[in-house]
Order: structure tokens, then C-alpha cells, then sequence
């Protein structure tokens, strides 16, 4: 198995690219904007149920096909670039509110078990939709596993697991800032709807980059 420095090697890369910005990060962001904390540690929670989707579909193989297989590749591709276009497009069209009441509020509102519930399932599928997490993992987790270690593909979980556990803390910790600066910071209330509007945008960008990139393996 690993020894103690290749593990903290392992750990801090974990940390450093859990903290690069992309669409899960945002995802969970507009949601502590929009439906307030709790909305955005649910998202949080989502993405994180995806990443361990995506450690187990590679331990057992499925990671190593969408790698392979151009159509496997570009049918996941097309559905995850089309659901965040789908999430840009709705961060563009919502109604917002007018008044200074209802603009300073990511506060839960009634029916919150049902935001929740919908917060975490749109982050889980921000990131199941990703087949570059998939070879992320494919990619990355091998490093760290020495070429005679005898259960390979064990270790490969246990790191998937280690690297996702680490990945909760930062992404919660997002979540909490920015709930903590749509609350205190009053520029930041009065410009959620032009920020909502930039998130949307940013989607639709990740979606377009996403349909138009090409598997990394080939």
C-alpha cells in the first residue's frame, strides 16, 4: 500500500484540486445565493454522492470504458453539457425579486425539504454527467498507487474514497462563504441578479466546452 509521504502527496494534490473553481463548485455556490447554506452543503453533498459514483464505476471498469469507447464517451458527454446549458438557462430566466426584502434572503423559504432534496440531486448529477471526472480518476488515482502493491484496484477505492472525503470539507466550506458574504455584504445583495445572471452564463460556457471537447485518451 502507500507509505506515509506518498499519501500526504496525495492529499495536499487532493486539496489544491478540490479548490480550482469548475462546474461543480459553481453549482454549489449559486445554490447557498439563491436557496441560502443549506441549500448550497446539500449541493455540496450531491457532488460529492457523484464523485463516489465515479470511483466506483471506475474501480469495476466503467471508467476505463468511456476511456476506450468514443460512443460511451460522447453520449455521457452530450447529456452532461445539455444539463448544464439547462441549469445556465434557468439561472437566466428566473423571476427575481424586486424588493430589498426578498433580494437580501438565501434564506430556506417553505417547501425547503423539496429545495433540498432538489439542491442535492442537481449537484450529484453536475458531476455523474462529467465523463472527464470519470477519467479524472482514471487518471490521477493511478499515480499514487505503487506498481507492486497486490490489490490494486482496493487501493484505487480507498483513495477514491480518501480524495472525496477531503473534497466535502472544501466544498461545504464554499458553500458557507458564500452564504456568509450574500448575507453581510450589501453590494453583493443588490447585484444577485446580475450575479445569477453571470452564473448562467458560466454554465452555458462549462456546458459548450463540454460538448466540444474531445476524449483525452484519443
Amino acid at each position: 500500500m502507500l507509505d506515509i509521504p506518498q499519501l500526504g502527496w496525495f492529499i495536499l494534490a487532493g486539496v489544491l484540486l478540490n479548490l480550482t473553481p469548475g462546474p461543480d463548485v459553481l453549482y454549489i455556490v449559486t445554490q447557498s445565493l439563491r436557496r441560502g447554506t443549506r441549500a448550497g452543503v446539500f449541493g455540496a453533498l450531491g457532488v460529492t454522492a457523484g464523485c463516489f459514483v465515479h470511483v466506483a464505476a471506475a474501480a469495476v471498469g466503467l471508467g476505463a470504458l468511456l476511456a476506450a469507447s468514443s460512443t460511451a464517451f460522447t453520449l455521457l458527454k452530450w447529456l452532461g453539457a445539455a444539463y448544464l446549458v439547462w441549469l445556465g438557462l434557468r439561472s437566466l430566466l428566473a423571476r427575481q425579486a424586486t424588493d430589498d426584502a426578498r433580494l437580501v434572503a438565501p434564506a430556506p423559504v417553505p417547501g425547503a425539504a423539496a429545495d433540498l432534496k432538489g439542491a442535492f440531486f442537481g449537484g450529484f448529477l453536475t458531476n455523474v454527467l462529467n465523463p472527464k471526472v470519470a477519467l479524472f480518476f482514471l487518471a490521477f488515482v493511478p499515480q499514487f498507487i505503487p506498481a507492486e502493491t497486490p490489490h490494486k484496484a482496493l487501493a484505487f477505492v480507498l483513495l477514491g474514497v480518501l480524495f472525496n472525503l477531503n473534497s466535502v470539507a472544501i466544498n461545504i466550506g464554499y458553500a458557507l462563504l458564500a452564504s456568509a458574504l450574500a448575507r453581510r455584504s450589501t453590494a453583493l445583495q443588490r447585484g444577485q441578479r446580475w450575479m445569477q445572471r453571470a452564473a448562467g452564463l458560466m454554465f452555458i460556457g462549462f456546458g459548450i466546452r463540454l460538448a466540444m471537447s474531445d476524449n483525452p485518451v484519443h
